[in-house]
């Protein structure tokens, strides 16, 4: 075994390798961008190595950066994670040149793998059934469009080099297909550096479903069962559990089968996935799972296979570079109880998932609250961390096994449930919703279980009366401070009600969301341990979501910014597509520019029907947070 190890990646994944890295004995060795250069994973290591500046393309995805890297540090292997380097053949190649130990499949695989046409047609001859549609070098738009057609709408538009969901757009017409395409092949083009793409057919209920495979240099090939992956939005992996529900024996045998002539067929080496798309229209049968692409690396969900299987996989990884054996032949895999995992992510349901950035004044990862689960948290980021726009939103994972999918399952919602972040936006309280809902404990999944319920699930409900009771204890205890004094000067505006024969009524007025309040308090109500004060605001953490009460009504306008028809850049980013003219009529909610920020592309849309008065950006520009993209004017009525 080698003595030390280079992680060449950022965040939670750093922190997994390194955790066990660590119980073996390994030095560990971490590289930072500028925007990471206090980041846990930089804490945590051993060694940590600048490898320069802000953005991914300047700094986590420069193979030299990270080489140069591992030759001052003296470390013998390079674990690239997921993300960023992980799937680049060339990178592999360099990493064994340099004479260091790659632990990652051979190049050969990844290149085999890392097209998805070519992936297609090795699978096909490996007699591994895919997914209808068509792939080829015409990539005129025109011809693009006919073959859909011959397809059959609703299509599904991928990227050839993809991943991760981007360069993915569906069709469900002729006339949505060259929208699409084009947003596809952009995505594509800025991801992979290749905007190429192959269309399939859009199945009808679609479940995904993934098969973590192992192989070692002796030829040995096993699998470690099955994942559900099938909650998503925008093809992104929301919430992932092992077994997949519904799934019985024969077809499981089948698919895991299918998975390792898979990995067979390419002489895989290392942690790997094969993914399949299920059409489960008639339930999960075998004849009815399709190959989709392999991923060359560990998964952000792999922790749900090692709950199952009580086996680390990143300890695997290491073994297997180091030239030995797998740990285990396939008799040997077992399984017992169900885990599930949750994708914790700065982002704000409520606002379309717009990522949030910004220091963490808190961050509390939930318990089960003894609802009978064993929880895993893998995070990124502690109390006073940084989330920044420049890389992907997701700063936790949350895990949790249990005896049966309805224990786990209820252990997750309550962990989810127990989530405080602020001022950084999250998803926990979505998370609780979607684990919570009817349909997912009763085990009817697809991936279109987020998208037909998305207004219910991003809904964040109105704060309870036990949230305003929470947001007055707090706010009356500020005002009356240790003492217990009231303080006539404090801006929280505090009354006392006498009432005879009864205990006085003590009420505190806040903002929410711009409107005035009236947070009352009955004296045995007594102390939270969930609020959250600083000098303007009480915040109050319930089932995932964060309340925030304001002291005083000079916030109450804000949230309105869109009365005046200004559309401003929400966080840092690009500007990739401008579709509005000045001048030209839109309806409210239709996509007026396109902001690529945080690795995925989101759509600024019209907060009203009007004119197009103005357009502030160019395609290509960067733009800041705040920064005035367009500029909407309500028509005037017609003269009586």
């Amino acid at each position: 075994m080698f003595g030390s190890v280079l992680v060449a990646n950022r965040g939670e994944i750093a922190r997994r390798v390194f955790r066990t890295a660590r119980r073996l004995g390994l030095r560990t060795v971490a590289v930072y961008s500028d925007a990471d250069a206090r980041a846990a994973h930089v804490r945590e290591a051993d060694q940590a190595i600048r490898i320069g500046p802000a953005p991914a393309r300047e700094s986590y995805l420069r193979a030299d950066a990270v080489l140069e890297a591992a030759r001052a540090s003296g470390a013998e292997a390079i674990h690239p994670g997921y993300g960023f380097l992980s799937e680049n053949p060339e990178f592999a190649e360099a990493v064994a040149a340099a004479g260091l130990v790659w632990i990652g499949p051979p190049p050969s695989a990844i290149r085999a793998m890392g097209l998805k046409d070519a992936a297609k047609r090795l699978m096909a001859e490996a007699g591994v059934a895919v997914t209808p549609g068509w792939l080829g070098e015409d990539q005129s738009p025109d011809n693009l469009a006919r073959q859909a057609a011959a397809v059959g709408f609703p299509v599904l538009i991928k990227a050839v080099a993809g991943g991760g969901g981007k360069g993915m757009k569906p069709a469900a017409s002729a006339a949505e297909f060259p929208d699409a395409l084009a947003s596809a092949q952009r995505e594509a083009a800025a991801a992979f550096g290749d905007d190429r793409v192959l269309i399939e057919r859009y199945l009808a209920r679609p479940r995904h479903i993934e098969v973590q495979v192992f192989g070692d240099a002796n030829g040995n090939v096993v699998h470690l069962f099955e994942r559900d992956c099938s909650l998503q939005r925008r093809h992104q992996k929301v919430i992932e559990e092992a077994p997949a529900p519904g799934m019985d024996e024969p077809v499981r045998a089948a698919v895991c089968e299918a998975a390792v002539r898979a990995a067979r067929a390419v002489g895989y080496v290392g942690a790997g996935t094969v993914e399949f798309i299920a059409d489960a229209s008639k339930g999960l049968r075998a004849d009815r799972v399709f190959f989709m692409e392999m991923n060359t690396r560990l998964q952000v969900e792999h922790p749900v296979t090692e709950m199952i299987t009580g086996q680390d996989l990143v300890e695997w990884q290491f073994r297997v570079a180091a030239g030995e054996r797998l740990p285990l032949s396939q008799p040997e895999i077992t399984r017992h109880g169900h885990a599930l995992e949750a994708r914790l992510y700065a982002e704000d349901p409520a606002a379309g998932f717009l990522p949030s950035t910004g220091r963490l004044e808190r961050f509390r990862t939930g318990s089960d609250g003894g609802a009978g689960g064993e929880l895993r948290i893998d995070s990124a980021v502690e109390d006073g961390d940084e989330v920044t726009p420049f890389y992907d939103p997701m700063i936790a994972k949350l895990v949790v096994h249990g005896p049966s999918r309805a224990a786990a399952a209820a252990a997750l919602a309550q962990a989810c449930r127990s989530v405080q972040v602020w001022p950084v936006c999250t998803n926990a309280g979505f998370l609780a919703r979607c684990l919570e809902h009817p349909d997912f404990v009763a085990g009817e999944v697809d991936t279109a279980f987020i998208p037909s319920r998305l207004d219910a699930l991003t809904r964040r409900p109105e704060p309870p009366i036990s949230v305003l009771a929470q947001a007055g204890a707090a706010a009356l205890e500020a005002v009356a401070g240790p003492s217990g004094r009231s303080d006539p000067w404090s801006s929280a505006s505090a009354t006392s009600g006498f009432r005879l024969n009864a205990p006085a009524r003590r009420s505190a007025r806040l903002w929410f969301e711009g409107r005035p309040v009236e947070a009352s308090l009955e004296p045995a109500l007594g102390r939270t341990a969930h609020a959250h004060q600083d000098a303007d605001r009480v915040v109050v953490f319930d089932a995932g979501e964060a309340y925030a009460f304001d002291r005083a009504a000079s916030r109450s306008g804000e949230g309105e910014a869109a009365g005046d028809g200004a559309v401003l850049a929400p966080m840092p980013g690009r500007i990739v597509a401008v579709n509005v003219a000045a001048g030209e009529r839109v309806s409210r909610g239709r996509p007026l520019l396109v902001l690529e920020a945080m690795k995925m592309e989101h759509a600024l849309p019209a907060p009203f029907d009007g004119i197009v008065a103005e357009t502030a950006a160019a395609v290509g520009d960067q733009v800041t947070e705040g920064a005035l993209l367009a500029r909407l004017e309500r028509e005037s009525p017609p003269p009586a």
